[in-house]
């Protein structure tokens, strides 16, 4: 994913499973050790879901 960019943001609750929460955590705690900068989940899910839209080919053809 690389460095997080600064950006205005909106607050937005979910709930999601125990185990993909654990998930978030570890792949926040490598993202920190990686670009040394700590940040957790939180922080990483909106990046984290941009990507995942920015790949979706389908999700692309419908807003085109």
């Amino acid at each position: 994913m690389g460095p997080l960019p600064k950006t205005e943001s909106v607050k937005v609750t979910f709930a999601c499973p125990a185990m993909l929460k654990a998930d978030l955590d570890r792949y926040a705690a490598l993202h920190a050790q990686t670009y040394g900068e700590a940040v957790d989940a939180t922080t990483l899910i909106p990046h984290m879901l941009e990507a995942f839209m920015a790949r979706d080919r389908a999700f692309k053809r419908q807003v085109q």
